[in-house]
């Protein structure tokens, strides 16, 4: 066959090469293992660490803020929404610039950006002036949201994913150890603001590690020109498919429920069993132990077992626990019991499914892919913050949590039911 026969017609080139581009590949495992896995998996896991800290942070000082910035209970869960909000606008632009650029300069963008946001939190005087600066680390926490998730996809082979994917992620349970129990004493002492300028330092290590120590991954990277037209064309084209559209909508279904759950909880826990500042600092380091225990191994074992029977358990599980929060919580003892059962769960379902999404699409399609889910997140999760706060003013902390574990529950038979395990394992 000639060349000139071989070659697409330029009536159906274009729109062929995209649906092509988002087809995964017939094994993922074709990757190479990266060299120094250790030194990319830690400077990786200092990122989430650092920026997850920074968004927990919020709800467990909720009532700080709120006393120290004069905002009222109702107005408070829009600190959150602002925030989610922002990171699914930037994570949908700098899905596509990953693929085209790299992965390596847009986490050193999203890096930078970020640690310059938390520094200029020292702004924050009034509500006006905190949801500024939240909406400024929103902008730098989107551009960073798929691309630490799609660096794994790039750098290790799918049967080694899930083992990545659980020390990276632990580094947000690692934040509930260290990072909120930390923050909450930081803000006690010397004000809301506070916490941000330590994780603003740890940020700024991040940005030294990546920049001297983590190369750019050698994958095939997308050719197209970075033009609006062509990041849209290619999430429709993502979209299209079943098993894409279905993960976008489990992503924002899991960030709905956690967030019409978990924002109130310390709220919730302070006024009804007089929980103080420091107890809530050890629940979240207690609920973070668990998280640091049970992320790796999970992922470890969805790399030998599957992803999709591992995520439907701890959802069904989580739901339940969900609702049985308010009779089985009755002292502080019973509270940490329970959140600690709540972080294993919460656990079990993120690296598995982290690690199945990087499978769905090929090399220079995943950043896109990643960045689009996480964003249908952050919409989820600022669309759980603004209902929360009303739910939970007008008809008490019960219905956050019924709300809350039927999202949740939804999560996990989408994933069983409509996103299909790769065939390479």
């Amino acid at each position: 066959m000639s060349e000139r026969a071989s070659r697409p017609t330029s009536s159906t080139s274009a729109s062929e090469s995209t649906a092509e581009a988002t087809r995964a590949p017939a094994s993922s495992n074709a990757t190479p293992e990266p060299q120094h896995p250790l030194l990319i998996v830690f400077t990786l896991w200092l990122l989430v660490f650092s920026s997850a800290s920074q968004t927990m942070i919020i709800s467990p000082i909720f009532p700080m803020i709120g006393d120290e910035l004069d905002i009222p209970d109702a107005a408070l869960g829009t600190l959150v929404s602002a925030y989610s909000l922002m990171v699914a606008v930037f994570a949908i632009l700098a899905g596509p610039m990953s693929d085209r650029v790299g992965r390596r300069r847009i986490l050193l963008l999203g890096c930078g950006a970020m640690t310059l946001a938390l520094i200029l939190h020292t702004l924050a005087v009034d509500y006006f002036s905190f949801l500024f600066v939240r909406v400024l680390a929103g902008c730098a926490g989107g551009v960073l949201s798929g691309a630490a998730a799609s660096y794994i996809g790039d750098s290790f082979p799918y049967g080694r994913r899930g083992w990545a994917t659980g020390w990276v992620m632990s580094g947000a349970a690692f934040g509930q150890i260290a990072g909120i129990p930390l923050g909450i004493v930081l803000a006690s002492r010397w004000g809301v603001s506070s916490p941000f300028y330590a994780f603003a330092a740890t940020m700024a290590v991040t940005v030294a590690l990546l920049y001297f120590g983590v190369p750019q991954p050698s994958v095939r990277r997308s050719d197209h020109p970075l033009t609006v037209r062509r990041a849209a064309s290619d999430y429709i084209a993502m979209l299209k498919r079943p098993e894409v559209a279905w993960a976008a909508v489990a992503f924002f279904m899991a960030f709905l429920g956690v967030s019409l759950f978990v924002v109130y909880l310390p709220t919730w826990l302070e006024r009804n069993l007089g929980a103080t500042d420091d107890q809530i600092a050890m629940m979240f380091l207690v609920g973070g132990i668990a998280n640091v225990v049970t992320g790796p191994q999970a992922g470890r074992l969805s790399d030998r077992v599957g992803r999709r029977g591992i995520i439907l358990l701890a959802c069904i599980g989580l739901s339940l626990v969900m609702l049985l929060t308010i009779p089985l919580v009755t002292n502080l003892v019973s509270a940490y019991v329970v959140f600690f059962i709540i972080m294993v769960l919460v656990a079990m379902r993120v690296s598995p499914f982290s690690a199945l999404l990087t499978a769905l699409v090929k090399d220079e399609r995943r950043g896109s892919l990643m960045s689009l889910t996480v964003a249908l997140g952050q919409m989820g999760f600022a669309l759980g913050g603004a209902l929360a706060g009303p739910l939970f003013a007008g008809a008490g902390y019960y219905s956050n949590a019924v709300l809350g574990a039927f999202f949740v529950l939804a999560m996990g038979l989408i994933v069983w039911y409509r996103i299909p395990e790769p065939e390479a394992r």
